[in-house]
């Protein structure tokens, strides 16, 4: 276990902040996210494992040569035990858990090696995804995609942003999962579970 206070001197911890074609919106240090107010209080979140980091800027040199003013905008990276048991809090109860890991499990964002991201085009604007970030519904889930864009409620080009966001990032090692489109895990989730410290 490492106490998050600990994780900017700890050398396994990279920055995000330094990560070039990398910019940075942790929507849970703000009220701008599902729960309406900032959780994470006085602590600093932006930052990934080394090993997940190095990729999210290759992910990011991949996307930038080959769309022109194309960046990677973070909206979540660690997100440390205490605050996925807070989460776990606000939606015990209701469906809405299916988005979010048990806390007993725990999240792979808590292990450093998950990250939640979405495109900037080249005017510096987050490109529409058809969903925004946090929407738990139906039309956020990767694997609804087909079905939503036969329905109307997706368009061709969200499906090719979509895709541009998941081409960069598999390249690089990460994968997604099937119920939100901006979640990426690097590594296999079971090892990361069982090798690797948690961040309380």
């Amino acid at each position: 276990m490492i106490d998050c206070e600990d994780v900017p001197r700890h050398p396994d911890f990279r920055a995000l902040g330094g990560l070039v074609g990398v910019e940075v919106d942790l929507r849970y240090a703000t009220r701008d996210n599902f729960v309406g107010r900032a959780i994470y209080g006085g602590l600093d979140c932006s930052y990934l494992r080394r090993e997940a980091a190095d990729a999210l800027e290759n992910a990011a040199a991949w996307l930038a040569s080959h769309r022109q003013g194309y960046r990677l905008l973070v909206l979540d990276a660690l997100r440390p035990q205490r605050v996925q048991e807070l989460l776990w809090d606000e939606l015990q109860g209701t469906p809405l858990t299916l988005y979010l890991a048990h806390p007993e499990r725990g999240s792979i964002h808590s292990f450093g090696m998950a990250v939640d991201v979405t495109l900037l085009n080249a005017a510096g604007h987050e490109v529409d995804m058809g969903t925004g970030f946090d929407e738990m519904s139906l039309p956020s889930h990767p694997d609804h995609e087909a079905e939503h864009l036969a329905l109307g409620l997706l368009t061709a080009e969200h499906l090719r942003e979509r895709g541009w966001l998941r081409a960069a990032m598999r390249q690089a090692g990460f994968d997604g999962i099937k119920t939100e489109w901006w979640h990426f895990d690097f590594g296999d989730r079971v090892a990361v579970r069982r090798d690797l410290p948690r961040v309380l």
